[in-house]
Formats: structure tokens, sequence, C-alpha cells
């Protein structure tokens, strides 16, 4: 060590200090020579003995550091990739030679784990915990070069996330340099491996047939040919999507002008895969050798010929059903106070993001206290869309402020939910609790990618069961320490977020859709910035005070109500059950239709109208509540409207694979553009495209029939316009 034993000695007892075990290393080494060395505990006073000046400085890993664990990355493509699959977190270090080498967590029970490439043996990244050490800054490298001191927070992780994660990371690297992973060699060859035996029947027909097949010309048509040469590869012949990759790339891919590259050819394959076809799954391997045909028949695949046999594989697009309807803002009693109150101290006034908070107020007063006769509460999760600057953030404040006046802060939530342990933990001390989160489209591409964020992954399926159990007991994970066991009898959790368009419908998936959770939103869009005025603050209206407080002090069923609540039933008078009747037979007829996410998104339409009138009940009349007609009916359009707006936005931005993100991205720039732009605006507006994916993708668009291509005279050459049909 370079800079005498007081720098060293001081970082020692700097690490002591946060609760870091160190031991002495010997001097430009990585591994300690010290007998014992794992099971040495230094004490401060026994530091100057160990730590002189003439060494280096290793921290005890695992459960001696309060479970400190060190991802060691091994390699480049480790260190290059770790941030699309490692969580985040605010310590990392390394040595100039290899900066960021090394991502520290908090990880409760980890185990070491070493990934290792299987080919050369040598390592890839390693999880460290107890029984492992790692050297740490101002020690020395072996090569002369300074470890980075180890500063800041570690992220705290759950064990089987972290985990998880360091294993997609190792497998990332190994397909990045091998393709895919080696198969052990004891396993017999299958379909499913890049080696084939020699009298596979299938195969061999699939490689005559794919030999027929055009290949694809940059202009010409170059995307559907292919698309349709793997479609006949995975659907045609029933090969898994990595024998048919091999088969393109090998036999077919030599004679494009010019050749995909591998990554294109991957995606192509995973499209063909993705999507459902009107012939049988393996009709060309069922029949009578179709490599013998004089050509090959890809009239089910290739869009250029479905369009001639005067088909139109684009999907029908959803009706956009507009702005956010005005006689929809309007819920008399308290949350038409809160929207007044809102508007009137807000800079830039929104009245559709106001309401949505002020239900979703209204929603955890009455938490747990209410149901109506099916037994639903008054759980909703909200979310306020709204351009950046557009004034999204003062409807959070505003329920903030009546909480807090009310003396009733404890039924807000955190504004960040760091993992599902702390959810759940969070809702255990308070059940009746509202969420509010800003920057929500970025928490939900967050917690839905569990290679961006394995131990936020969980708090989405923690979300949806919680939405789920208002009416019966949640339990939470199984533990075999039965007081880590979570149990709570009838929570009430609401979710108001706030994001910026964007970011919120980039967060849209398909999965995100089927699953579930995506329907159980509600999503109030305000497309406008309005114009400024000049607010004045002022407290809490004397008025909205007293109903919240009223809420506060109301508790039906007894001492025990805290634990275990029992409702008031809230009745729903004949009309309005006519209305909620109404809603259910327009529900079926849309279920009827074959639309995934439609169905999906409607299934939740009827659960979520009844969850709003019940609101809308407590708001008009907070004594005596009722679910009128005038409850039924706002309840039932609203959840109506949201539906229909949600199926369009799911339309224009779900995309079924990374070609469909690039027509649709693509498609809403023309839109933007008042539906008709020039080639070179175009090109201007995707120079995230190369010249070759914008010409493919302007080729399919045109081939399907979702653009069309008009030229204009001028003095040189013919001005092409795109227009959308």
């Amino acid at each position: 060590m370079s800079d005498g034993p007081s720098i060293l000695l001081e970082s020692a007892r700097t690490y002591l200090a946060r609760g870091y075990a160190v031991i002495p290393v010997p001097a430009r080494k990585k591994i300690p020579v010290l007998k014992g060395w794992t099971d040495l505990r230094l004490a401060d006073p026994a530091l100057p003995q160990h730590v002189n000046g003439t060494g280096s400085i290793g921290v005890l890993l695992g459960e001696p550091s309060g479970w400190l664990v060190d991802v060691d990355l091994d390699c480049e493509e480790a260190v290059a990739l770790a941030p699309a699959f490692l969580p985040p977190t605010g310590a990392k270090s390394g040595r100039p030679g290899k900066p960021s080498s090394h991502w520290w967590y908090v990880c409760e029970g980890a185990k070491t784990r070493k990934h290792q490439d299987p080919a050369t043996k040598k390592m890839i990244v390693e999880l460290r915990s107890t029984g492992a050490q790692t050297v740490v800054g101002p020690s020395m490298h072996p090569s002369g070069e300074p470890y980075d001191p180890l500063e800041g927070e570690p992220a705290v992780v759950d064990v089987e996330a972290l985990g998880a994660a360091v294993t997609a990371l190792a497998n990332a690297v190994i397909e990045q340099r091998h393709g895919c992973k080696e198969r052990p060699r004891s396993q017999p060859t299958a379909l499913g491996t890049r080696t084939f035996l020699a009298d596979d029947a299938v195969l061999r027909r699939a490689v005559a047939y794919l030999d027929r097949i055009p290949p694809a010309i940059s202009g010409s048509g170059g995307h559907g040919q292919t698309y349709a040469a793997a479609t006949a590869m995975v659907h045609g012949f029933g090969l898994d999507p990595e024998t048919a990759f091999g088969l393109l790339l090998d036999r077919y891919n030599p004679r494009c002008q010019p050749p995909w590259s591998e990554k294109e050819l991957r995606h192509k394959v995973r499209d063909a895969a993705s999507k459902p076809h009107d012939r049988p799954h393996g009709w060309l391997r069922d029949a009578e050798k179709p490599e013998d045909m004089g050509g090959v028949d890809l009239s089910g695949f290739d869009p250029e010929r479905r369009r001639a046999a005067g088909e139109r594989p684009r999907s029908e697009r959803p009706p956009d059903p507009g702005s956010f309807p005005d006689h929809l803002l309007r819920v008399p009693g308290f949350i038409e106070q809160v929207v007044a109150h809102n508007l009137a101290t807000a800079t830039r006034p929104q009245p559709v993001l106001a309401l949505a908070a002020g239900i979703c107020l209204q929603a955890v007063l009455a938490a747990r206290k209410v149901r109506d006769e099916r037994g639903n509460r008054t759980n909703v999760y909200c979310v306020g869309v709204a351009p950046s600057g557009a004034g999204k953030d003062n409807a959070r404040k505003v329920n903030k402020n009546i909480l807090f006046a009310a003396d009733m802060v404890e039924h807000e939530g955190n504004e960040d939910l760091a993992s599902d342990a702390g959810l759940i933990t969070a809702v255990e001390v308070e059940p009746a609790i509202l969420f509010q989160i800003d920057e929500f489209g970025r928490f939900l591409r967050t917690i839905g990618d569990p290679k961006k964020a394995p131990h936020l992954f969980n708090v989405l399926t923690a979300l949806m069961k919680l939405y789920s159990s208002a009416d019966t007991v949640f339990r939470g994970k199984a533990y075999a320490d039965k007081k880590r066991n979570k149990v709570v009898d009838q929570p009430c959790v609401s979710v108001y977020g706030t994001t910026v368009p964007e970011h919120f419908f980039e967060s849209l998936t398909a999965d995100s859709l089927s699953d579930g959770f995506i329907a159980r939103l509600l999503v109030f869009e305000s497309a406008d910035t309005p114009a400024r005025q000049r607010a004045k603050a002022t407290g809490v209206p004397e008025p909205l005070k007293q109903a919240a407080e009223w809420w506060g002090s109301f508790k039906p069923g007894g001492n025990l109500a805290p634990e275990h609540p029992q409702p008031i039933v809230v009745e729903a008078t004949p009309e309005a059950g006519a209305v909620f009747d109404a809603l259910a037979a327009m529900v079926d007829a849309e279920l009827g239709k074959p639309d995934e996410a439609g169905r999906s998104l409607w299934a939740r339409a009827e659960e979520k109208a009844c969850r709003l009138a019940l609101i809308y009940a407590c708001s008009a009349n907070a004594p005596k509540p009722v679910i009128d007609e005038d409850a039924a009916r706002w309840a039932c359009d609203l959840s109506s409207y949201l539906t229909r707006r949600m199926l369009y936005i799911a339309h224009e931005w779900v995309a079924d694979g990374v070609f469909d993100a690039r027509q649709k991205r693509v498609v809403r720039v023309v839109r933007k553009a008042g539906g008709k732009i020039s080639r070179s605006e175009l090109c201007r507006k995707t120079q995230w495209l190369t010249q070759r994916e914008r010409q493919e993708v302007i080729d399919n668009l045109l081939e399907t029939q979702q653009l069309r291509q008009e030229e204009e005279s001028s003095a040189t050459r013919p001005r092409v316009w795109y227009v959308l049909a």
C-alpha cells in the first residue's frame, strides 16, 4: 500500500463502522493467507496489529458482514450486459482497467455461486457470499492499479431474485459467445439443437422446401418473404424456433440480398413463432412430400399473396372513444368538493386527474368500512396520465394534505415500493392504505421486467393478489420462520399513480395485458397542458376536513374492526341493478370475440363499475350511502369508456415483436404528422432506424394496407408521400 499505514487503517475502521468484517490480505494479492481467515472477526482495537500498511484489505462477505454480497463480473461481456440483468444498486466498484466490475448488495441467505464458460471453463460471473471475501480499496491490484473503495449503499434484494438475475446474466454471455447454451454431451440430439441426425426425414423435407423459397431482395418485399420462410419452418413443419433459425441461417440467408444479420433473423423467427395462422400447425410436415411440388405454397403466410387473394391480414383498429367525457367529471358530495379544492389551488388545473385522485381518496377513507351486496370493496388502482409539466403533482398533494389535516396520515403509504416484502409489511401495518406513486410508467416498466429488476418483479404479483383479496384473507409468502409469514384480513389497497403518456404506454406489453394487471387499472388521460393560473396556496377547507374526519371516526364492527372488519352493506336499487345488467350483457358480447387483449380488459369492466358505484354512493351520502341509478350509470359509463380507450391504446402501442414495435412506432409518427408525411420527413423523424430497417417497415405497412404511397410531381424527381390508410 503506497499511501502509508494511516490511510489503510482508517479505511479498515470505516468499513468496520459500516458493519463489514475486514481481514488482512498480502500486498498486491487477491487471496488471504492467514490461517482460519474465514472465522476471523477483528474488532477496532485489534486492527492496528493486522492492518499495518504492508498489505491490503479484504471484506468478508455474507453473514459476517450483515449479508453483504458481491457480484463479481469477470469478463467484458458481463460488465457490458450487467445493467440489463442485475438489480440497480448504489454500491459499485472496480479499478481503472475494469470499472464497475463489482456490484454490491445486501442479500440475506445468499450462497456463493460461480458461472463459467462451458467451453473455456473461464469464469464469467460469480456471486460471492459467506465463506468468500473481496479485496477493496485503497488496496492495490496485482497489476499495480488501485481498487476503488467500497462506497455507496448496497441495494437490499431478495435471494431468489438475485440468484436468478446472475444466472440470466451468465446465460446471456454464453449465448452471445456461442449462440446458445452448450448442451451436455450425455443428452440425445434433438430438434431443439443445431446438430441434426443425417436421416431425419422431417428436416430433410424442410430443407428441400426452404431451398425452393425465393430469397429476400431489399426493396422488393424482403421482410414478407423472409417472414413467410420462417413461418413455413415453425408452423408448416412444426420446428422449434432454434432449429428453424439454424436452417434459415445456413440455407436461406446466404441467398438473400443483402443477407440478414443473425439478430434480425432471430427476430423474424420469433415473430413468426408467436403469431397465429390459418392452417393447422405442422400441415407441411404432415403433407405428402411437399418438397416434390413444382413450387412452394406460401398463400397462408405471405402478406402480399394474401392481399392478392382478397384477404385483409391486418387486424381491425378499435375506434378511439375520444377525450374524457365531461358528464363523467362530476361525482356529488365529497369527491366534488375535493375536485373543486384541487382545481382552485392548482397552477395548471387538471379536472380529469383531480377526479382520479378524488376517487382514490374516497376509496381509502371508506376502505374496510363498506361493501356492496356482491362483496365488492372500494379498492381501486387509478393512473393519471398527462404530459410533462402539465400539473400532475397537485392532485397527490391535495390527497396528502387532506389525510394529514384529518389526522389520518397513516393511511398514505410510501411513495416508492422497494420490494414485495416492503409492500406487504406496509399493508400489514395499515390494511386500509393508499399508495401515491409518481413516474408510474417507469415503475411499471421496471417491475414488469424480471431482467431489469428481479427484486421488484414480485411487486406486480403482490399488487394483483391484494386487488382481489379485499373481501377475503390475504396470505403472503410461506417461510420456514413462522414469524415472517404475513396474514391480513380484508386488506383494502388503493393506488394513485401519475405518469407521462410515453412512459406509461411504452410499459404496456402483451404479457401485462394477458396476465390481468393492466385490466385492473383505471387510466385517466389528460392530453392537454392547461393554461397557467395564479393560484393561492390555502389550507384544507373545513368541510373537507370534517368529512374526512367523519370517515376516520366511523368504525363499524366494534373493537375488533381494525383486525377483522365487518363492513356495512350498501344496497343497490332495482334501477341500478338494471344498469349493471345492461353492462354485463355488453361485456358478455365482447368476451365472445377472439381478441385476447379485449377479453382480458373487458373481463374486469363490470367489477370495476361495481367498485366505482360504491365509491360514488359513499361520496354522495356518507351517513346513508345507496347505490342508485345515477351511481350505477356513472360507474358503468366510466368503466366502459376507460376500457374502450385502453383497447385503442393497446392496439397502438402493444407489439407482437421487435418488427411489429417498429411498425407501430412509424404509424404513430405518420399519425402525429396529421396522417400524411413526406418520405424525407419520415426519414428525419425515424433516425433510430437503419435505412434497411426503415425500408422493410415501410414495405410491410404498404403490403398490409396500413399505409399507401402517393407521388407528387416536381421539377426534378417526384416527391414521395406516405398516407395512413
